[in-house]
C-alpha cells in the first residue's frame, strides 16, 4: 500500500482544497492529512475561522482523506514519513522547494494550485461583504 501525507490547516474548505486532496490521493493508495493545530497556528501567527476538531471533522467526511493526525510542530515531518510507512508527500507548489530535504525519506509532490480560490481571498471578500 503507497501511502501520501499532506499538511495544512484547512480552514474556510473550498474547491481549491478538494482538488488538491484528491490528486494527493492520485499518488497512492492511503492519504493522511496532517492538520495544524490551535497551538501551532498560533505559533504560526495563523488565525483559523474553525477550531482543530471542526476542521478535523470536515475533513474525515471527505472521501479522499483515510486519517486526519495533528500537526503540532514545523519539524514532525520526517517523523511522520518515517512512523507512517510514507511514500509520498504532497504539497502545494506555493511551497515548492521548501520540503525537498524530504526526498532522501520519500518521494516529494507539488501540486499546482487551483487558480481563482483560497482561504485568503475568501476571507478578504467576506470583510468587504
Amino acid at each position: 500500500m503507497k501511502k501520501v501525507i499532506t499538511y495544512g490547516t484547512f480552514d474556510l474548505l473550498h474547491w481549491g482544497h478538494i482538488n488538491l486532496l484528491k490528486r494527493a490521493k492520485e499518488h497512492g493508495d492511503y492519504l493522511i492529512v496532517a492538520l495544524s493545530t490551535d497551538e501551532f497556528n498560533q505559533l504560526k501567527h495563523k488565525e483559523a475561522f474553525h477550531s482543530y476538531e471542526n476542521r478535523k471533522k470536515i475533513l474525515e467526511a471527505i472521501k479522499y482523506v483515510d486519517e486526519v493526525i495533528p500537526e503540532e510542530t514545523w519539524d514532525q515531518k520526517i517523523e511522520d514519513i518515517k512512523n507512517y510507512n510514507i511514500h509520498t508527500f504532497v504539497m502545494g507548489d506555493d511551497w515548492e522547494n521548501e520540503f525537498d530535504f524530504l526526498e532522501e525519506h520519500c518521494n516529494v509532490v507539488y501540486l499546482s494550485r487551483t487558480v481563482g480560490i483560497s482561504t485568503t481571498e475568501i476571507k478578504e471578500s467576506l470583510k468587504n461583504y
